[in-house]
């Protein structure tokens, strides 16, 4: 049980998160440009345009964010969002698919619904963009970027300065070692190897970031899959447990090695800084202490999609979910609070974001 101290801390949270996101923050950003990778839980419409199941720029989604929908898995805000304001851009990061001119000087969203870290994860979704493909499209941007301030050299020190946060690896679980009947990983690896396998590749898409001009890298680790309402229906709760607790097992394995991938890239590439965000520790608070009255069930479609001009919940925030897999604005602000400035020890590793804006 949450002590009142806690609650009020929570309450000042949310009401100074909706007031800051809301008004903006006042003053340049703590970094000229924000560059953001991952997948649904980060997208802002680039899925908008493709052949696939995984976009959803159309209502209920978007229905509580100010431009309505734009094809963010969310009613409103996703955490990246609630970081872009917190570091003080007074406009949301635009994605790849419209970002054009000078405005990506000051960061591109990348992200796409269904991706994961290997090529073949999502394809049962139809079309999304890979990492692999997400770098390609981040290569294309640093070559614009070139041009427009005149020089790779000129280009090199704009980018050393921004922000890039990587938040991918859940379709690698979700849409792939889980589906048994439409993926062979489950087969050719335990989930030691696969999260062996997994973080071996995303090494390598790291460094091939890293050697087009990022400097200051936040990595998401994944959340509790285990405890979506999609999986819920799919396998089950564990006994004794609110959510499959196998799956969340393996989510762990996934997220010790980026912990230990974290610490190589920060001994190997010392003019870097990369930091751990733990979205699962944060997952773990007890959102139910907090005015979060149900965690099982998604706002729109319960433990299915919310489909198309459907219906969602009016007390959207006492919702965890707002549909099967993704969270509700209102759990995106405390994990973008948290992300942004620690609450806890465990929230991030070595720093924070606020932190690592500021090297």
């Amino acid at each position: 049980m949450a002590s009142t101290h806690q609650k009020i801390w929570w309450s000042t949270v949310l009401l100074f998160g909706l007031s800051n996101l809301q008004h903006g923050t006042l003053g340049d950003p703590q970094v000229p440009c924000y560059f953001i990778l991952g997948d649904s839980l980060s997208d802002s419409g680039n899925n908008n345009a493709l052949s696939t199941l995984a976009k959803v720029n159309y209502l209920p989604y978007g229905i509580d964010f100010p431009q309505g929908p734009t094809g963010r898995f969310c009613n409103g805000r996703t955490v990246v969002d609630v970081i872009a304001d917190l570091l003080g851009f007074n406009s949301f990061v635009p994605p790849f698919a419209t970002a054009e001119g000078e405005v990506i000087l000051k960061g591109v969203n990348y992200a796409s619904g269904g991706s994961g870290i290997r090529d073949e994860s999502g394809q049962n979704l139809g079309d999304r963009i890979s990492m692999n493909e997400q770098l390609e499209n981040y290569q294309t941007t640093v070559s614009q970027i070139n041009g427009i301030l005149g020089s790779d050299t000129a280009a090199a020190t704009h980018l050393n300065k921004c922000l890039f946060t990587v938040g991918i690896g859940s379709n690698d679980y979700i849409n792939n070692y889980l589906m048994p009947d439409l993926y062979p990983t489950s087969r050719l690896y335990t989930p030691d190897q696969y999260a062996e396998a997994l973080i071996e590749q995303y090494s390598q898409q790291l460094k091939t970031l890293y050697g087009y001009g990022a400097r200051k890298l936040a990595l998401f680790g994944l959340g509790l899959i285990g405890c979506a309402p999609a999986e819920l229906a799919s396998f089950g709760p564990s006994p004794g447990s609110n959510c499959v607790d196998t799956i969340n097992d393996a989510v762990r394995l996934f997220n010790t090695g980026l912990v230990s991938l974290i610490d190589d890239l920060n001994k190997n590439f010392t003019d870097a800084k990369f930091t751990y965000i733990n979205f699962y520790e944060i997952g773990s608070t007890n959102l139910t202490a907090f005015g979060f009255k149900v965690t099982n069930m998604g706002c729109c479609g319960g433990q299915n999609a919310c489909l198309r001009s459907s219906t969602p919940c009016q007390n959207r925030s006492e919702y965890a979910f707002w549909d099967q897999f993704h969270s509700t604005e209102a759990v995106n602000l405390i994990f973008g609070q948290r992300a942004y400035k620690s609450q806890t020890p465990s929230d991030a590793y070595p720093i924070d974001i606020s932190t690592l804006a500021q090297l």
